[in-house]
């Protein structure tokens, strides 16, 4: 008895811990399709459109704001 209760909070540990760890792929992944990096430009129309943000250039790279309504 004792030891199929030890191997359920084993699993359940493990279970835990999987689920845990598998957010920081989909945190990098998520992070990387919405805040692109910034790519070198000399003028805004360098800097590539994207729906509700603002792109233009500042500093030779393209600044992305997101737009106020």
């Amino acid at each position: 008895m004792q030891i199929a209760e030890n191997m359920a909070e084993t699993l359940k540990f493990v279970y835990v811990l999987i689920l845990f760890i598998s957010i920081f792929p989909v945190i990098i992944v998520c992070d990387s399709a919405y805040f692109p990096h910034s790519r070198p430009c000399i003028t805004d129309k360098d800097c590539a459109q994207v729906k509700n943000y603002i792109s233009r250039c500042c500093k030779g790279l393209c600044c992305v704001q997101r737009r106020v309504r």
